[in-house]
């Protein structure tokens, strides 16, 4: 590649001939020039620049100066295409995916810097009329610099970069942030194992690679959240695994083909009738082929009325959890959609859960997750393996005595049996659990929360 940067600063360009660049220029792996704009001028102050043409503050760079500047080096080149590249705060917002654009199919790219108001516009018109041309008006995000040097150098040395040959080890760039994932990179640590009082985290020195792979995976999930959440609604459906979409659920997003907001929050006195609607919806849908439309309907007339919920949420030690969503790109007002709830029974120290074969099983200080539903639509978006670990969190961090939780849940229900073991729960035995009269065979399944911590990403989530 072949690279000429054309400035009234050319000395502004001595840094690119230090580190990595200075290397990749002296191997032959690009060719750069630097040109002094002002060599093109004619008259004796070797001037570039003239009052804006009807009125205003500054002044705008000539256009005979830059034409016959920027026509020389294409010249000289002789390349069958070029790339103009105007640095400008008017310009596209620089990413990872125009610059490797760049790397790939650029034989010839100049990098106009301008100063003071710009260039004038005639310059990047006449250009873009060029067949063998194409303009780039680029930015480095929303604020102002002095002139276009510094963005000049970033689009260089991040173009150059991604050249073969340019770094020593190719496969680093690959988990950089912006790169092949999408997602900011993970936080980098090296040795000592403590400075300061600060520790590299424990799961970076366990040698187990899997796991190592899996922190750093979650970490740019949750750091791209947080400081980039633009970058989440680019995703790609195929770019994500479960664990992934459980994570940005949490975090408050379900991404492509989803494309919705998510919160969770624990329902209120007065929310009665709104779980009595949602629970009474969302029951039928994780019922087993074989029990009759009447016995569903007798059960949810009989357990999920407004009535039963207002004794729920009357009750300190009953905990719903909604989960909520709304349209990705609707603004802050818009109603939120309950998609989703978990309701658990737990209370002090010596509960015992109001099940006798889950008391048998595990005993005191049992949380007991009565129900956990989500609207079918919403299968494989992440949002249900996020909601019952909000849930691990939010009783963990209200009842902090709190060692287990246990659950019933059909035999049948293959689905929900995978789902629960992927969460971390056992199979401990068996129940009886009566719809509308019919009796239906039951799991019970505890998890551990000594031995199965819940992880940070749902921790500080519910509202």
């Amino acid at each position: 590649m072949r690279i000429d940067i054309i400035s009234i600063f050319p000395q502004f360009f001595d840094c690119l001939d230090v580190s990595l660049m200075g290397k990749a220029r002296s191997s032959g792996i690009l060719q750069t020039h630097v040109w002094d704009l002002r060599d093109w001028t004619e008259d004796v102050h070797r001037s570039v620049d003239r009052a804006p043409a009807g009125g205003g503050a500054g002044m705008v760079m000539k256009p005979d100066v830059w034409g016959k500047a920027i026509d020389q080096v294409i010249d000289q080149a002789g390349a069958a295409k070029t790339v103009l590249a105007i640095p400008t705060p008017a310009g596209i917002p620089l990413t990872q995916r125009q610059v490797r654009d760049l790397a790939e199919n650029t034989e010839h790219l100049v990098v106009a810097c301008g100063r003071y108001e710009g260039i004038d516009q005639r310059v990047s018109q006449y250009y873009q009329q060029l067949p063998d041309v194409k303009v780039l008006p680029f930015s480095l995000g929303d604020y102002v610099l002095n002139g276009g040097e510094v963005a000049a150098v970033a689009l260089v040395e991040a173009t150059c970069r991604l050249l073969d040959g340019f770094v020593g080890n190719p496969s680093s760039l690959v988990e950089e942030s912006y790169e092949l994932s999408g997602l900011l990179e993970y936080p980098a640590y090296t040795q000592p194992a403590t400075w300061r009082g600060l520790d590299i985290p424990a799961v970076l020195l366990s040698g187990n690679h899997q796991k190592v792979n899996n922190w750093r995976r979650q970490q740019s999930l949750m750091l791209t959240t947080q400081r980039r959440p633009d970058l989440i609604w680019e995703l790609t459906p195929d770019a994500l695994g479960k664990s992934d979409r459980e994570i940005l659920a949490a975090s408050g997003f379900l991404p492509a083909p989803y494309r919705q907001r998510v919160r969770f929050r624990r329902a209120q006195l007065g929310e009665a009738a709104t779980c009595s609607t949602l629970a009474s919806r969302l029951f039928p849908q994780a019922c087993p082929d074989y029990l009759p439309a009447d016995a569903i309907s007798r059960f949810v007339e009989e357990e999920l009325n407004e009535a039963a919920f207002k004794a729920y949420l009357a009750d300190p030690g009953t905990v719903i959890i909604l989960a909520e969503v709304a349209p990705a790109a609707s603004q802050e007002e818009t109603p939120w959609e309950a998609a989703g709830y978990t309701l658990t029974q737990v209370g002090d120290p010596g509960f015992v859960p109001p099940e006798e074969n889950l008391v048998k099983a595990v005993g005191e200080n049992c949380a007991y997750l009565s129900k956990c539903y989500l609207d079918s639509q919403w299968q494989g978006s992440g949002l249900a393996g996020a909601m019952i670990e909000v849930t691990h969190a939010y009783l963990q961090e209200r009842f902090p005595h709190l060692t287990k939780i246990g659950l019933g849940t059909n035999q049948s229900n293959r689905r929900a049996l995978k789902f629960y073991r992927h969460h971390g729960y056992r199979k401990c035995g068996r129940r009886t659990f009566l719809v509308g009269g019919i009796e239906n065979r039951d799991v019970i399944a505890v998890r551990d929360f000594t031995t199965r911590q819940v992880p940070s990403w749902a921790q500080n989530v519910a509202q």
